[in-house]
């Protein structure tokens, strides 16, 4: 399994998925096609999926997203949820916000209330 590596630009978020289960999402994400921008993402977690290592933490460090990416980012959770419940991998989601930020702050604990992983809500 090969790492997974996209540049962060003005629209598109830094994307870093490794195969010892770390994966990092960070910057803003208002690409004009967010399905198409996140589908290399939900490729390959589909082949992580295979074989996931036993821990798999999901860093997101999001400044700004739009109504698109919130649900590419829900597609990316819902990926993840399977590993979870199979035991397969035990999935840690650790949304980091800024101190100030309420709206990426609200973003998070509304994913958490959607979508059944270990949620940890980080301030920085």
């Amino acid at each position: 399994m090969e790492e997974l590596k996209i540049e962060a630009n003005a629209k598109t978020p830094e994307v870093h998925c490794r195969p010892d289960g770390t994966i990092t999402l960070k910057g803003k994400s208002i690409p004009e096609h967010s399905v198409e921008f996140y589908k290399p993402v939900y490729d390959w977690l589909d082949a992580y999926a295979a074989a996931p290592a036993v821990k798999t933490t999901l860093e997101m460090e999001m400044e700004y997203f739009n109504t698109s990416s919130s649900k590419c980012l829900l597609d990316i959770f819902r990926k993840l949820e399977p590993l979870q419940a199979s035991g397969k991998s035990e999935v840690t989601v650790k949304w980091r916000y800024e101190e100030a930020d309420e709206d990426m702050m609200e973003a998070g604990e509304d994913y958490q209330t959607i979508v059944k992983l270990g949620f940890e809500l980080q301030q920085v």
